[in-house]
């Protein structure tokens, strides 16, 4: 399998776009050997181009985070990652004058890497298939409300029976809904 010089021209770009390859230009050839071992897989099966460059990016993330893991350049640490270059701002005790600013304290949100990017992206996609499946499926039988139903029990919270009152339903008809829509959808992606 081999990528066009189109799909290598946007990995390219992508790799040169994330933040943290600004300093680290020098590891540019491990970032794009990274990448393409990571997306080969599967960039040749997804043909939308939004969804292909969102793929990539989040592969580009975890690629460049990984080389610069193996080169020494980042390591991880209890609040996440950090550059090895990076001294950490902690206070002291002893004002030297008026204008120490030693007892302020600067912190800044860590980021998630738990969470692989590459399961992420598939997830979106996933959810994406479902969100078009319940809007098909509601077009189809509009007297059922099936996306309304929907969004009452699952963005809302709210349980069977505050949806039953909501609509002037019994709670056993909302019920059959909720199964029936979610046998369509497992319908949907067969």
């Amino acid at each position: 399998m081999e990528l066009t010089q189109e799909k290598l021209n946007l990995i390219e770009r992508i790799i040169k776009n994330d933040r943290k390859f600004a300093n680290n230009e020098d590891l540019y050839e491990d970032f794009f050997n990274e990448m393409c071992k990571r997306s080969m897989p599967i960039v040749n099966t997804i043909t939308s181009d939004a969804t292909l460059e969102a793929y990539l990016r989040k592969i580009a993330t975890t690629s460049i985070l990984n080389v610069l893991k193996d080169s020494g350049r980042l390591r991880r640490t209890r609040e996440g990652f950090s550059s090895v270059r990076e001294v950490p701002l902690e206070t002291t005790s002893e004002p030297s004058s008026v204008e120490n600013y030693s007892h302020v304290t600067i912190s800044y949100p860590q980021a998630d890497f738990d969470s692989n990017p590459e399961d992420i992206a598939i997830q979106k996609e996933i959810l994406q298939k479902i969100v078009d499946a319940i809007y098909l499926i509601n077009e189809a039988e509009p007297d059922k409300q099936y996306l309304r139903i929907y969004k009452l029990r699952y963005d809302e919270g709210m349980t069977q029976k505050e949806i039953a009152s909501e609509l002037n339903l019994s709670q056993s008809e909302i019920s059959k809904r909720l199964f029936k829509l979610m046998e369509k959808v497992k319908e949907a992606f067969n």
